[in-house]
């Protein structure tokens, strides 16, 4: 089977892009008289003559120029793929892609994920949101580097992951600020028939508020249920219900929503896992953010 050679392909290539030998030679930094044997060698290969001389010009005959249509297509092609490779080597140093279920406080994960670029300034931080399913899908076709989470992997799960233990911690209780003051006196109690905001039914923590309730003797009225815990807050802010989220950020809640603290408890935990695919953390990006949250979350441990 003849196999071509590149180098001569390469050669005429450029000679034919450039119509003169002089000038392929200045560019290929070979002498003028190596191109010319080059490319005379290439057409005795192919038994074809590729050029018609035109004084000093070399110009493509009907053969060359169905041979450097292809020669095109190669080394165009060539580029693109050491241009790719590049790119996707780039991408993998730099890009730390992180899944949040959309249950997950905005402000918490705000709090979190920007010391990721803090740590590293040429890191590119890309932040998906979804339900754990899609997210943990995402996370077996490396789409994700890795999840944070309310809630460890379900049982019984096919896919190949691990849970790492980030931390738990107590609730806050807010709410409008008239909706607040008239609450604090008494809280917990003070929540019976008050109207409530509460995350929905794909949260843990609705789960632990319910029984909680219970254990009171509450009966709040659920005022309304939200999947995305920003639009809760801003439902809370407006004085539909009060609402709760982790007393780690607190401050941070009041001050961006305008709201008051009712009260906290801390017979309501809400536990905070990173998934990962591999058994021990590995990228230094998602080290730093695991010892950042442990800090954060259990701010009493040392």
């Amino acid at each position: 089977m003849q196999q071509l050679n590149y180098h001569h392909l390469y050669y005429f290539y450029v000679t034919a892009r450039e119509g003169s030998i002089m000038r392929a030679a200045s560019l290929l930094h070979l002498t003028p008289q190596t191109v010319s044997g080059q490319i005379a060698t290439f057409e005795d290969y192919l038994g074809k003559k590729l050029f018609d001389r035109k004084g000093k010009r070399l110009i493509l005959n009907q053969q060359g120029q169905f041979v450097y249509s292809y020669a095109e297509d190669i080394f165009s092609l060539g580029s693109e793929l050491l241009q790719n490779l590049k790119q996707k080597e780039s991408l993998h140093q730099l890009q730390f892609t992180i899944g949040v279920t959309d249950i997950i406080p905005k402000v918490l994960a705000f709090d979190l994920f920007r010391t990721c670029i803090d740590y590293d300034e040429n890191l590119k931080l890309v932040c998906k949101e979804g339900d754990l399913e899609s997210l943990l899908g995402d996370l077996a076709l490396n789409k994700v580097d890795l999840i944070f989470s309310d809630q460890p992997l379900p049982p019984g799960g096919n896919i190949k992951a691990y849970n790492h233990f980030v931390g738990e911690t107590g609730m806050t209780f807010f709410a409008e600020k008239s909706l607040a003051e008239n609450l604090q006196a008494g809280f917990p109690l003070s929540l019976h028939q008050a109207p409530m905001l509460l995350p929905g039914e794909k949260s843990t923590l609705r789960v632990e508020l319910i029984a909680w309730f219970d254990r009171l003797g509450i009966v709040p009225d659920i005022a309304a249920e939200f999947e995305d815990s920003a639009l809760m807050k801003l439902f809370g802010q407006g004085g539909y219900g009060v609402f709760c989220a982790p007393s780690p950020i607190a401050e941070h809640v009041t001050k961006q929503f305008q709201v008051e603290i009712v009260g906290s408890t801390n017979d309501i935990r809400e536990d905070f896992y990173l998934i990962s695919p591999e058994r021990k953390l590995k990228h230094p990006a998602a080290l730093h953010l695991f010892e950042f949250a442990n800090k954060m979350i259990n701010p009493t441990e040392d």
